[in-house]
């Protein structure tokens, strides 16, 4: 049986409206329509998005409005807000807007915002003393590095950003992230780094997280052997919503920073897991940060949903995810500042929206989440734009720029540019056959080569795709950037009706783990797991077993 989803009103008129589109060519909507760019942009918060080489009409935007208000979206948007326990299947609320707000926000008897601006003042503090050379290391001397040891959450969004704002970082601390456990990680790290000028942010919400952990005990047993066990303490911090377990790891009250269980990971770079952030720039270029998100954050909430930039994003993601059957989508930044973006992205969108569960309990009966992903361009030019361009599969694109460069080489802004510009283009109009025999005959191709290569130079074009341009990439812009997908996977999971705050599908393989790590320890070969994994375990530990002397 049809879920109610696919069984609304709403819905099913799309899925016709769909199907009415299907000999639609982007080439054509702009032929006819001379406005098109003007009235599919919207511009918000220092960002401005234009969405007119989209496969949709006036009527495919109401269509999907419609959608959302079947779905009760703007209801969902103030439950969200107001700190209504949204994420149902764990009882918590979600409020990473809290993180950034300026307005108290009460809530079962406490002033979240008070609580934040708490945590806020002590990070000031905190950053205060190691930036101006003031903290010093257990031998006396002043820190130069910062090693932020944590994984998913706690790492993507802070090296992100720190790579990001780089432009604006200012001496004597230098940034560096570890997460794997592999320990090829937390070796490479440290080898280079003076311990006695060496600071560790451990970075853990339960500070029980396997990774994280053996990494941290591992940097303690390199600082204890290079300073001495008692000088440990003094190069360590840590952000938790365990304090007592940071205690018993050996950080120090005055340099345990907290956040709470209504912060989820992959939501969480606004607190003080964005310590690493606020070392690299200070902590006034933070407060833009999160200024820039908040402003994101009160469009969201105020904006009519035809004018929203988080809805109207999501509401093309679900266009195609949903009617279109496209299985992916790319992020391109064209800023090689925001390499790491699509890695971000990849843990907010598909951590949050790779369900098959609905609200009810019931099984979905259509596709969720796309897979995320892209590279900074130009260099996915020269990679996989060729499956963009002329592929089977059709893949929704994000493209994302900025007019203004930090650097001082101008030739090669506009070269960039360039292609951020034509790429587009290229995606919307194709090239048809004649078109291509053309280009040969004008460079002189003979016709018997133009029959035979023409079919191969032409593409359809038709592949739809956002820009986002903004004047530069500042603090600011940066936060109602992550503010804006933020928001538009929260209106994603709102309509595809599952919750984008759990991520009980990545549990098992943590149980599994550690029941696969006592039997590596044990002397007996594995037998409890299917012929597969105990070939592979035993295999493993039949090779341990030789390599020893």
């Amino acid at each position: 049986m049809n879920s109610p989803r696919t069984r609304s009103a709403a819905w099913k008129a799309l899925e016709q409206h769909q199907r009415a589109l299907s000999g639609l060519h982007l080439r054509n909507l702009f032929r006819e329509d001379p406005a098109r760019f003007e009235r599919f942009s919207i511009e918000a918060a220092g960002l401005f998005l234009d969405y007119s080489k989209h496969r949709v009409t006036a009527e495919t935007l109401r269509l999907l409005i419609a959608l959302a208000r079947e779905c009760e979206l703007e209801a969902r948007i103030r439950q969200m807000l107001a700190g209504e326990h949204v994420n149902f299947t764990e009882n918590r609320a979600a409020l990473h807007v809290a993180l950034r707000a300026a307005e108290a926000m009460p809530r079962e008897g406490h002033d979240l915002t008070g609580e934040v601006r708490g945590v806020l003042a002590k990070m000031r503090r905190f950053c205060d003393g190691l930036r101006s050379g003031e903290a010093r290391g257990a031998t006396g001397e002043h820190y130069t590095d910062v090693v932020n040891i944590g994984i998913g959450g706690s790492d993507l969004g802070p090296a992100l950003a720190c790579e990001a704002l780089a432009p604006y970082a200012t001496p004597p601390l230098k940034s560096h992230f570890v997460s794997n456990v592999d320990g090829h990680a937390i070796a490479a790290a440290l080898e280079p780094l003076d311990p006695a000028r060496t600071m560790f942010i451990v970075a853990s919400k339960t500070f029980t997280t396997q990774e994280t952990m053996l990494n941290a005990r591992t940097a303690r047993d390199w600082l204890a052997g290079k300073l001495g066990a008692s000088a440990a303490g003094r190069h360590f911090c840590a952000v938790t919503a365990a304090p007592r377990r940071a205690a018993e790891f050996g950080v120090a009250p005055e340099r345990t920073f907290e956040f709470w269980d209504w912060v989820g990971g992959r939501y969480s770079l606004w607190s003080a897991i964005g310590l690493p952030i606020a070392l690299e720039i200070g902590m006034d270029r933070f407060e833009e940060f999160l200024g820039g998100a908040r402003e994101m954050d009160g469009h969201f909430a105020s904006a009519p949903l035809e004018r929203n930039l988080p809805v109207i994003l999501a509401l093309l993601g679900i266009w195609y995810v949903d009617f279109f059957r496209a299985p992916t989508r790319a992020v391109l930044p064209y800023d090689e500042r925001l390499r790491l973006l699509p890695a971000y992205l990849q843990q907010l969108e598909m951590e949050s929206c790779g369900k098959q569960t609905a609200r009810d309990g019931t099984t979905v009966d259509y596709p969720t989440g796309p897979v995320v992903w892209g590279s900074a361009g130009t260099n996915g030019q020269h990679a996989y734009f060729q499956l963009l361009h002329q592929g089977t599969s059709l893949v929704p694109t994000d493209f994302i720029a900025f007019c203004e460069p930090h650097h001082r080489l101008p030739a090669h802004h506009d070269v960039l540019l360039s292609n951020f510009f034509a790429q587009t283009e290229a995606l919307m109009r194709g090239q048809t056959e004649d078109e291509a025999a053309a280009a040969m005959r004008s460079e002189g191709v003979p016709d018997a080569e133009i029959r035979r290569l023409a079919p191969h130079r032409a593409f359809d074009g038709n592949r739809p795709s956002t820009s986002i341009l903004c004047d530069r990439l500042s603090p600011r812009t940066l936060g109602a950037l992550l503010a804006l997908y933020e928001h538009k996977v929260y209106v994603e999971s709102s309509i595809w009706n599952i919750n984008a705050f759990d991520q009980w599908g990545v549990e098992l393989g943590k149980t599994l783990a550690g029941r696969v790590l006592a039997e590596l320890e044990a002397a007996a070969p594995a037998a409890g797991h299917d012929a597969s994994t105990n070939g592979l375990i035993n295999r493993y530990k039949s090779y341990r077993r030789s390599a020893k002397p």
